[in-house]
């Protein structure tokens, strides 16, 4: 017997949690900083606080997953987990913005640091099940359209979740605090976060249905997954002994995030530097500001394109095969962020991040499409967090070793931290030529 097919809303029901979890996720990334500068940190500091996120969800993930593999009661055994998630992510985004209230304990700056590694920790205990779900509940024809109907949803709230802030100003409230703190606007983006976060999960956790571990085990698929054994059951074993197909994408992956995490960093000296010519080192002039102001708008731009192109996927990739679809995503992808260096205006900008998009829905989508159907059924959460490894560790070392490369290889010119992050997008392209898909 072969899993039952679902209808598109019962893939959107099953998917919506994760447009909170990615509202809120959008509002620490486009924020984080601007707080824990607020607070005293310095520009030089900061890319040691967000090596918390890669950390933790290298660390957290995989026992997630591991975890949720083996639990089973009234809500099921991935739903548990990801609501747990939500109510601790929904504390941190409300305290986060308001760290300063336990200053005269400890500085400001490591309070908010402290929120920022809660934040990026819940939001990982969120996130990793999600994408267990849908491998547990969908044949395997419908990975596709489960993993980019995910991605249109991140889209969403990755859009909403950066733009929040900046529309709340334009709708009066208050964008520069009379105290030197964080200003309201900022503030209130974060509360709305942490309703809709809570609200998108409860969505998914009342409308979606899991199998239980039996339904599972009559499944035809289910069936031709090897039986675990006691062995098999040890998470450093599981590590070790992951499918080959799973490894190669492991490549693949490495060198697409070593150009995301680049150029989530460098994109706004790197534009201030290049296009907008402000001297090295001058971030307090109005100019550098502006330049800043426009990385946020080309930001919105590539993620919007993004939730567009996820609905293009599943019929792309049944035409051509999800190896080519995902091959080509990241070509066009790295070939963009290699423009950066000959286009002069801020404007013509607009056009790399098209193709950015297209890179970034691919990225968030086909990989798991693929991976999915390599992965033993009764260790899908496992297997799903092991395969974050291939996210998390490329950051941690662009992370360590960017900042050195900007300063000592490039002279301080970040624009070539963006030409390293397309060289290595289009490494990752190349990459996808030698993996051996499983369906």
């Amino acid at each position: 017997m072969k899993k039952p097919r679902l209808s598109f809303w019962q893939i959107f029901n099953m998917s919506f949690g994760f447009l909170g979890i990615q509202f809120g996720f959008a509002l620490q990334n486009a924020n984080a900083s601007r707080i824990l500068q607020t607070f005293g940190a310095d520009v030089e500091h900061l890319s040691w606080f967000w090596l918390v996120a890669p950390l933790t969800g290298m660390i957290i993930q995989p026992i997630i997953g591991h975890y949720s593999d083996k639990t089973w009661g009234k809500l099921g055994r991935r739903r548990p987990f990801f609501l747990a998630g939500a109510i601790m992510t929904a504390i941190a985004l409300v305290l986060l913005p308001n760290a300063a209230m336990f200053a005269s304990v400890i500085p400001a700056m490591f309070i908010g640091g402290g929120f920022l590694m809660i934040t990026d920790a819940s939001i990982n205990i969120a996130m990793q099940p999600f994408r267990a779900l849908v491998a547990d509940n969908l044949p395997d024809e419908q990975h596709t359209i489960g993993f980019t109907t995910q991605t249109f949803l991140i889209g969403v709230g990755s859009v909403v979740g950066s733009w929040l802030p900046y529309m709340l100003a334009k709708a009066g409230v208050l964008a520069v605090s009379e105290s030197g703190g964080v200003p309201d606007n900022v503030k209130w983006s974060f509360y709305i976060g942490a309703a809709v976060m809570l609200l998108c999960i409860l969505w998914t956790v009342f409308t979606t249905k899991e199998y239980s571990p039996e339904e599972l085990a009559s499944f035809e698929e289910e069936k031709k997954a090897s039986a675990p054994t006691e062995k098999s059951t040890n998470l450093w074993y599981d590590f070790v002994h992951m499918p080959k197909a799973m490894l190669q994408l492991g490549t693949v992956q490495f060198f697409s995030w070593i150009a995301l995490f680049g150029m989530w960093v460098y994109t706004t000296p790197a534009i201030a530097q290049h296009i907008y010519h402000v001297p090295q080192g001058d971030a307090s002039s109005a100019l550098f500001n502006e330049a800043g102001d426009w990385v946020g708008i080309l930001f919105g731009v590539y993620n919007a394109v993004a939730m567009v192109f996820a609905l293009a996927l599943a019929p792309i990739a049944r035409r051509i095969g999800r190896k080519l679809t995902h091959g080509l995503a990241l070509a066009i992808g790295g070939v963009s962020l290699l423009s950066f260096y000959v286009i002069g205006n801020p404007t013509t900008l607009l056009l790399p991040m098209l193709g950015i998009g297209i890179a970034w829905a691919s990225i968030l989508s086909m990989p798991y499409v693929m991976v999915a159907g390599a992965l033993p059924a009764h260790k899908m959460g496992i297997y799903m967090g092991i395969f974050n490894f291939f996210i998390t560790l490329p950051q941690i070392v662009n992370g360590i070793f960017g900042g050195p490369m900007v300063k000592y290889l490039f002279n301080g010119q970040a624009i070539f931290a963006i030409v390293f992050s397309g060289a290595c997008m289009l490494v990752a392209a190349v990459s996808v030529i030698f993996i051996q898909e499983k369906r």
